[in-house]
């Protein structure tokens, strides 16, 4: 291990891109002192970043949930890929080995011996630790990550293409497997052209059967019919759930919804979308406190045996399920690339709802 650590130069500073004012949508790209990996931890040099709307409400405060606001020089990012440059003590047992293609995650670590980490609930791990919230993200040259909570990347998949799916693929993968939709069921995917959205419908229809039903801005028309769906509503139809439970078979809605936008409004007809023991899935944050569920009452719910279940993100075996997916061409994730430097940029074009597929910063 020695040896191996020798030929790698590990400078003394790195770049990183912080949020200088909280609150607002500001970058700034800084130097920072590299760090030294402590027990169990990883030294992990990053080539190629995601850029996740979840990094949008962290920098801007926008989430009341948050215990404690954002504070200004803080790291963001949370879909990291790179290379592991060094090993704290303790790493032995983890399997990483120097020179290894990994992946940070949103949640960075956790504890492995809670409730929720021993009955397999990764994203509730009682002491999780959130990258680009708890400590410095993957906006960033060189990252301290946990040895045993890093995902190893097929070798065949270019990183730029794997760090989407440590997020945004994660989490559409964890969401479908959570509508409990089977091959042959129509399903309806708002946000369907976004980052996480576009990943989402290639999942449904070419890993796992179904048949999509998307709903996004017109926009995004294309991106959506492109990965898939059958039908596409634009979220500014007069009756978007009329014209989504029109799209289904014989007319009595889909099987179950996938909520990917963080807005209130596509909450608001999700549970009218749905046929007789159908099921939301919750995954888009709105910003502020959120409003109540529009028609999710109980005797909507009773009446037509309805379920409403939350979606986080998924866990490390769902994780390494998905990235097979990618190797393997099943899923294909429209990346537009873009320096640190252009970071600001990109959440105020995030923020304005135009961009298409994900954005990737390129590290190096």
């Amino acid at each position: 291990m020695a040896d191996a650590e020798a030929e790698i130069k590990i400078p003394k500073t790195y770049k990183a891109v912080v949020y200088d004012k909280p609150g607002t949508i500001s970058t700034k790209v800084v130097e920072l002192e590299t760090p030294e990996p402590g027990m169990g931890e990883v030294l992990i040099n990053l080539t190629h970043s995601g850029v996740c709307h979840s990094d949008l409400g962290i920098m801007t405060n926008s989430w009341p949930a948050l215990p404690y606001p954002t504070p200004a020089g803080q790291v963001g990012g949370h879909e990291g890929v790179g290379k592991v440059v060094k090993l704290g003590p303790g790493c032995e047992r983890s399997g990483v080995k120097v020179g290894a293609r990994v992946g940070v995650k949103w949640v960075a670590s956790i504890c492995d011996n809670c409730a929720a980490c021993r009955e397999g609930h990764d994203a509730n791990c009682f002491k999780q630790k959130i990258s680009g919230y708890h400590h410095p993200g993957t906006f960033a040259q060189y990252l301290i990550s946990s040895a045993s909570y890093v995902t190893p990347i097929p070798a065949c998949l270019p990183s730029q293409l794997a760090a989407p799916f440590l997020c945004a693929g994660l989490t559409a993968y964890s969401a479908l497997r959570k509508s409990g939709a089977r091959a042959g069921d129509q399903i309806a995917i708002l946000g369907s052209g976004g980052g996480l959205g576009h990943i989402a419908v290639q999942l449904a229809t070419r890993g796992m059967g179904l048949r999509v039903v998307a709903v996004d801005a017109e926009s995004k028309r294309g991106i959506s019919v492109a990965s898939g769906a059958e039908a596409f509503v634009a979220h500014t139809a007069p009756d978007v759930v009329g014209a989504v439970r029109g799209a289904s078979d014989g007319g009595v809605g889909v099987r179950a919804v996938l909520v990917l936008a963080g807005a209130d409004a596509a909450y608001d007809g999700a549970v009218g979308m749905l046929r007789f023991g159908g099921r939301v899935v919750c995954v888009g944050v709105p910003e502020g406190e959120g409003k109540p569920v529009r028609g999710c009452v109980p005797v909507s719910v009773v009446a037509r045996e309805l379920s409403v279940v939350g979606c986080a993100v998924g866990g490390r075996r769902e994780a390494d399920e998905v990235l097979g997916f990618a190797a393997r061409g099943v899923v294909e994730v429209r990346v537009r690339e873009e320096r640190m430097e252009g970071l600001t940029g990109v959440f105020e074009e995030m923020e304005r709802g135009m961009l298409e597929g994900r954005v990737v910063l390129s590290l190096e």
